[in-house]
């Protein structure tokens, strides 16, 4: 057991927050505050098109009306992009990363010529179509300008890693990874310098995390980021995925979907603790 627990909240500031973010913020919070711990927020923004600043401001005006505070200032992923660039540097000089020049057309006509579509959590698995360059096809592409993305070579990577690889899940022990099952996956494109699941991993390491509070759907995920933890030497913390909430329709509630916001149920008359039992934390 770690001395000091750690945990975060994480969001992307490509909406407001709903119900399904406060049971996942006041999970981390409470976990954090009953062991004496900290709780970071970070804002996850390194999508240039979807994340706005006015919608930073009211994740931070969010969490204050819920009652909750957070430990040290809130990192903001847009702020760091070198220190990203930098991992991705040591991937590449592990001779683990390659570009990708491949379009999205590109990858269904590949598919569709092999005859089927197999799928890993993040969708469909690249078929290693430039992975299979040769060293002067690839130079050739890189001085033409065209745009790449930055691929895993995710053989190469297991071959690296040490293996078994696996992580401490809350309430069920220990759990084997597989992180074959994502493929090739991207690591970094030309509109988003760095991808989820680097910077997430790296900002965890960064910020002394040792507990990861996050939804159900984000489990899959922590196979790629223990892969990437393995490669880059950084710590492993301990995870605990939580249920996912539901719309009265059985759905789980999601900003595609227009589930209710805090700041709408906040304008109906809504109270705080009212808001933290409708997530699935009572005051009592």
């Amino acid at each position: 057991m770690p001395a000091t627990i750690v945990t975060r909240f994480a969001p992307s500031p490509t909406g407001r927050l709903h119900l399904g973010h406060a049971h996942s913020a006041l999970l981390g919070w409470r976990a954090a505050r009953a062991a004496g711990g900290r709780f970071l927020l970070r804002l996850e923004d390194i999508d240039p098109i979807r994340c706005r600043p006015e919608l930073r401001d009211g994740i931070l005006e969010d969490l204050a009306w819920l009652g909750l505070d957070w430990d040290g200032p809130v990192r903001v992923q847009s702020e760091h992009l070198p220190e990203y660039r930098t991992t991705l540097d040591r991937l590449e000089g592990m001779g683990l990363l390659y570009p990708c020049f491949c379009t999205r057309a590109d990858i269904a006509r590949e598919v569709a010529a092999i005859g089927h579509a197999p799928h890993g959590p993040d969708g469909l698995l690249y078929p290693g179509t430039c992975r299979r360059l040769s060293a002067a096809e690839r130079a050739e592409r890189l001085a033409s300008g065209a745009p790449y993305a930055l691929r895993l070579d995710m053989t190469a990577a297991l071959h690296r890693a040490p293996r078994p690889l696996s992580f401490l899940e809350l309430g069920e022990g220990r759990i084997r990874c597989d992180p074959a099952r994502f493929g090739d996956v991207v690591l970094a494109r030309k509109d988003t310098p760095a991808s989820y699941h680097l910077c997430v991993t790296q900002d965890d390491a960064l910020q002394g995390v040792t507990l990861v509070t996050r939804a159900e759907d984000l489990r899959p995920a922590t196979d790629l980021h223990r892969l990437l933890q393995a490669l880059l030497g950084l710590p492993v913390p301990r995870y605990r995925h939580h249920r996912l909430l539901l719309g009265a329709d059985g759905r789980r509630l999601s900003k595609r979907d227009n589930a209710p916001t805090l700041a709408a149920l906040r304008e109906a008359g809504r109270s705080p603790a009212e808001v933290r039992a409708m997530a699935g934390w009572p005051d009592t």
